[in-house]
């Protein structure tokens, strides 16, 4: 069983509290890791660390900044397999979507160093003769990264990677759930040649470690990736001293299929975007509206597939299509929701209960529920399991009117081979994200940002490395 310490200012080091949280493997339930429930202290330390960092940080060329990136995915690739088994571990991830993360997390570090030579200003013509405006683009200061537990390593470096090439120093906060990959990673570039504190890692709970960094006048931007209740708390600590605040919240992806899919695609695209990391992802698909005609077609080929899927522990040679869920709270979350949807009248076509074949672990079997309601929780809250309510509809109109009438608006998708309907459907759905055709998985240079509930501001290429600047105009008048 391993021990983690704080990472300060360019070392590890015991945390100002005594309090301890053990990490589990949620397939065996053995305890993996012990790490501190950190302090007040401890995060004013980190940020302390990084104020003190940073004036040397952006003084650097960006150039000279992306080679550190260029560095930490290096390391990542040389210790890959060791970082995937140590994610499978402590998440319950299936060993390839593991190693997709831990790889993907690499080409994320290199891909922010590419913008290093494409942070540009602006040249702004003036009302005055002998005068240019300039808008340059400047770092924000202290930049702090709140990582969710469901993908821990790619969202670190979601936070680290463009807070760093843009000349920020960086404070993470990893979940309490699942912080070992990444705190393996703070082991394994201490010897990269990283100035002290430009990059620090403080373990502890939201409530006492996160509220303390997000409040703190020192802390320039705040990005959470988490729940809506983590983001609503983010808004009022940060309100003290009008922190920005970047947010990645919760979703209720719809999938909308129409009478003209190619159906077996849809199936396959919608059921490989529900049971990704046993549902626990923020833009898979949570509800199914499927044109009538072709209802109870398309519901006994999603049957079938849903009935198809494998679940095994993390590390099966079988191949597993997904394992536990990554805590008891979870699996007794999503049990009682879909007790809930039962009692409200809808009907268990596949699973509905937790899987019985282990004798340890967070299970929970493949579902796909019908007869539901679009007023019913199921339908209206993020189950963040692998759940999925169907419902029909009659026309396209309608179908956009159901995927609408939610608080959520991170991603969505339809399913068509007409143009028109695709296109008129990308038009009206208010969701960050639309997918044509294909499963729910943003791409690094995208930009992964939701509507409504579901956050403000966003992740991923030029508009997500920006995020993390701040402008200053400069009238500069001169004389010939």
């Amino acid at each position: 069983m391993k021990e983690f310490n704080q990472y300060i200012n360019g070392r590890f080091i015991n945390s100002t509290s005594t309090g301890t949280t053990e990490v589990l493997n949620p397939c065996t339930e053995e305890v993996l890791s012990i790490i501190p429930k950190g302090s007040v202290e401890d995060a004013n330390h980190a940020l302390e660390a990084a104020q003190h960092a940073q004036h040397a940080w952006k003084s650097l060329t960006a150039i000279t900044r992306a080679g550190f990136l260029n560095k930490m995915a290096n390391v990542i690739r040389e210790n890959r397999v060791f970082l995937a088994e140590t994610l499978a571990k402590e998440q319950a991830k299936v060993i390839g979507l593991a190693q997709v993360e831990i790889d993907v997390t690499a080409d994320y570090f290199d891909y922010n160093a590419g913008w290093a030579r494409r942070i540009e200003g602006e040249i702004i013509q003036s009302d005055r003769q002998k005068e240019h405006i300039f808008l340059h683009k400047a770092p924000i200061g202290v930049a702090v990264g709140i990582c969710p537990w469901n993908f821990p390593f790619f969202v670190m470096a979601r936070k680290v990677a463009p807070s760093l090439v843009t000349g920020n120093t960086c404070v993470i906060k990893p979940s309490c759930i699942a912080p070992n990959t990444i705190m393996e990673f703070a082991k394994l570039i201490e010897n990269i040649g990283l100035a002290d504190g430009v990059l620090n890692f403080v373990l502890g709970t939201g409530g006492v470690v996160g509220n303390a960094l997000t409040k703190s006048p020192i802390t320039g931007i705040v990005s959470l990736t988490g729940s809506v209740f983590a983001g609503q708390k983010i808004m009022e600590a940060a309100a003290q001293n009008i922190t920005k605040v970047s947010l990645e919240l919760g979703g209720k992806a719809p999938a909308i299929v129409c009478a003209d899919a190619n159906l077996e695609l849809a199936v396959n695209a919608i059921v490989s975007s529900k049971v990704i990391y046993s549902g626990q992802v923020c833009n898979c698909a949570e509800r199914v509206y499927v044109e009538d005609s072709i209802y109870d077609k398309f519901l006994d080929m999603l049957a079938q597939k849903m009935s198809d899927v494998k679940v095994e522990d993390a590390f099966s040679d079988n191949n597993p299509d997904m394992s536990a869920l990554v805590s008891k709270d979870q699996v007794d979350k999503v049990s009682e929701m879909v007790e809930f949807a039962k009692k409200e009248g809808a009907e268990v076509v596949v699973g509905g209960t937790r899987s019985n074949q282990f004798n340890k672990g967070y299970f929970y079997q493949p579902t796909l529920l019908t007869n539901v309601k679009q007023d019913m929780q199921i339908i209206q809250e993020e189950v963040f399991g692998p759940v999925l309510p169907v419902m029909k509809f009659g026309s396209l109109d309608e179908a956009i009117a159901l995927s609408n009438d939610c608080e959520y608006g991170l991603t969505s998708s339809i399913f068509s081979e007409n143009f028109n309907k695709v296109m008129h459907a990308s038009q009206e759905l208010q969701f960050g994200e639309t997918y044509v055709n294909r499963e729910h998985f943003e791409a690094i240079q995208g930009f992964h940002a939701g509507w409504k509930k579901s956050g403000l501001g966003g992740a991923d290429g030029k508009h997500g490395m920006e995020e993390y600047l701040q402008t200053k105009v400069v009238y500069a008048q001169y004389r010939s």
